[in-house]
């Protein structure tokens, strides 16, 4: 059981102090009664909440599958750039955080939330989860260079990277799977390699493929198969 208006502000109606207000105001309806008592006690599964005649949906936490576009940060706040949360905003969530991030330039797969401990399992480095790369390449790859690159390369950290996966698409282009997340990861086991990547977008995440209906900048709440596959 839940108090009424830790329910509404908790589906993101309102803060507290406002969902008090459109209670006063008789704009908040229980079973099609009105409630006006901060206090009263829903029922969650139960209780059917209205708010301005629409019905509430209350999600302690939610999952959206974001296409993050090239020029987009992937933060919270930023003071000049456009930041992913941005991109959310209609959700109404505004408490929303990126799983990771993608640089600036990087476009693709990124996943939004709220929960704090599923961020943690998808991210801890004991996990090792699979992060797969669409990479365009400034030159072709040297067969040498793939297998060093599936063996681990010195980035200029204390251990080299973990081994990686490599899938030719063409001379210039791969796929490329990683699980770790270091610091501009990508660029720099290209950079080890002698090469240099030009475009790079991540593709799929943990299981979770990026839908290629979304535009760029578009999202989706994530399906409970693809929540499932996530838990794994």
């Amino acid at each position: 059981m839940l108090r009424l208006d830790k329910w509404l502000s908790g589906a993101n109606v309102g803060s507290r102090s406002q969902v008090k207000e459109y209670l006063k105001k008789g704009l908040v309806k229980v079973n099609g009664e009105v409630v006006r008592e901060p206090e009263y006690k829903i029922e969650e599964g139960k209780d059917r909440v209205s708010f301005r005649e629409k019905e509430i949906i209350y999600k302690k936490y939610v999952y959206y599958m974001l296409n993050k576009p090239k020029g987009v940060v992937s933060a919270t706040r930023d003071p000049i750039d456009e930041t992913v949360l941005d991109l959310l905003k209609d959700t109404g969530y505004g408490n929303l955080f990126p799983v990771g991030r993608l640089d600036k330039d990087t476009e693709g797969l990124l996943i939004m939330t709220n929960d704090g401990d599923f961020a943690h399992h998808l991210l801890s480095p004991k996990k090792h989860v699979d992060k797969v790369y669409y990479v365009e390449m400034a030159g072709p790859m040297a067969e040498e260079d793939r297998k060093a690159l599936e063996a681990g390369v010195d980035i200029g950290e204390k251990k080299p990277t973990l081994p990686a996966k490599v899938e030719r698409i063409s001379d210039t282009s791969i796929y490329l799977t990683i699980t770790e997340g270091r610091y501009h990861q990508v660029k720099r086991m290209l950079k080890a390699v002698g090469n240099e990547v030009v475009y790079l977008k991540r593709i799929a995440m943990g299981g979770l493929v990026l839908d290629e209906s979304l535009p760029g900048g578009g999202y989706r709440e994530l399906t409970e198969e693809e929540m499932r596959k996530m838990r794994v």
